[in-house]
């Protein structure tokens, strides 16, 4: 474990939360087994956080910050921490998407990851060359904790569409996937969440150049995310979220209903099982 004195909270966000968390609970005067107790996480988890060898998770900084009376200090820096495994040009988006009313997306090739299982995100992200396993694990808590949006009392609302051949292309296992489809029908069942499905014989070219997704909120420019192979684009320039929001309403108009949706979904699942 290393020194306290070794860790400079000017490293990173997740440094800086470990150095805060630190100073916070030695104020109150408490041990890590006493916030250990006090939160329900292990003294192994509150070290390793502490000296920044791991991110917290929304749910832990919370139960800290109310633990330790830190009257919003620790809440106000976890923002920080789970934009910093984000790539550089995805960080303006999780500020977007954070503060959203509204969301509609279009996805080609793969489940959105608001709706991505733990394991189906597991897979997608393994697949980036060179990527090791504790970045995996980084990323797929970071992807886990973007869904948390979903969980707010007042989520913002979601029109999802989905290409047919996201439910047959293969990702992780055959089990993984059938999880993953499980899952879709699952959120389907919210009443602010919306998927339909692209049917492969609407023959449909009109969302062939990729993926994105437009965010609304009240007060501010409705905001564009453009999918790429890197450097994907987020954008609130008026002409190129007007084009794209005419794009979205081309596909979705020849998209299945939800009921129809569900449908096929739950058909596909099925033969995922089989």
């Amino acid at each position: 474990m290393p020194k306290e004195s070794e860790l400079c909270p000017a490293d990173s966000p997740t440094a800086l939360f470990g150095f805060e968390l630190r100073r916070h609970r030695k104020a109150r005067g408490w041990s890590q087994l006493h916030l250990s107790k006090s939160v329900s996480y292990s003294v192994g988890t509150i070290s390793m956080i502490e000296t920044a060898r791991r991110s917290p998770t929304e749910e832990f900084a919370r139960l800290c910050d109310e633990a330790l009376e830190a009257e919003g200090a620790l809440m106000r820096l976890w923002p920080m921490v789970s934009h910093a495994s984000a790539p550089p040009w995805f960080r303006p988006w999780l500020d977007v998407e954070a503060t959203a009313e509204a969301i509609r997306t279009w996805e080609p090739l793969i489940v959105p990851g608001l709706l991505q299982t733990e394991d189906y995100a597991r897979a997608i992200l393994s697949g980036e060359p060179g990527v090791t396993p504790e970045e995996i694990d980084e990323h797929v808590t970071a992807r886990m904790e973007r869904q948390s949006i979903l969980r707010r009392p007042k989520p913002p609302m979601l029109w999802v569409v989905l290409d047919e051949g996201v439910l047959h292309r293969p990702i992780g296992s055959p089990s993984v996937m059938a999880a993953q489809l499980a899952h879709l029908l699952e959120a389907a069942q919210a009443p602010r969440i919306t998927i339909q499905v692209l049917p492969v014989n609407a023959y449909s070219t009109t969302g062939l150049l990729g993926g994105f997704a437009i965010a609304q909120a009240h007060g501010t420019p409705d905001t564009a995310y453009v999918e790429a192979a890197s450097n994907a684009q987020v954008t609130d320039w008026t002409e190129s979220v007007r084009t794209l929001a005419f794009r979205y309403e081309g596909i979705r108009s020849e998209a299945l209903s939800q009921r129809e949706s569900i449908n096929l979904i739950k058909e596909t699942k099925q033969r995922w099982t089989s």
